[in-house]
């Protein structure tokens, strides 16, 4: 099989480039990772812009392998997008979109295209796992930033 499209929409209640700035914070990506996920920051950006890069040790298992994201775009407050440069997937693309609302709040979109290792043996043998591990942690990532504007809002 071919890349995977997965795609999570939220509405926060902030202004896009209160959202987009948030995403930018020292620490923010360590606080959308999953409590659950076995993920060690080795090398952290300095910032979102294009060409810089983030490493992680990432855990498939016991077995820990090294996950090279390179910031590829970079148009705030509406969209950065990280691609993949070394881990675990054959394909890696993913962007991070905020778009206005007409009420004054942000639909914050994670866009995320995919292609499993091994091709089909890869999607046969991981395809359903990684489907439900992608929508655990995107949920856990959007409620983590909903619940930082709604204490925010009082």
């Amino acid at each position: 099989m071919g890349r995977q499209v997965y795609i999570k929409e939220t509405e926060i209640p902030a202004r896009v480039e209160d959202v987009f700035k948030w995403h930018e914070e020292p620490g923010a990506v360590e606080r959308l990772t999953p409590p659950w996920e076995r993920v060690e920051m080795v090398e952290r950006a300095e910032s979102l812009r294009i060409g810089t890069r983030v490493i992680f040790k990432v855990f498939m298992g016991p077995i820990p392998q090294k996950w090279v994201a390179e910031h590829v775009e970079y148009d705030p407050p509406r969209l950065f997008v990280d691609r993949q440069i070394e881990g675990p997937f054959a394909f890696w693309l993913h962007r991070h979109r905020f778009e206005p609302t007409e009420w004054g709040t942000t639909r914050m979109i994670d866009e995320v295209e995919y292609q499993l290792p091994l091709g089909i043996l890869g999607e046969l043998f991981g395809g359903a796992f990684t489907k439900a591990k992608l929508k655990r942690m995107f949920d856990y990532r959007h409620k983590v930033v909903l619940e930082h504007f709604r204490k925010a809002r009082g």
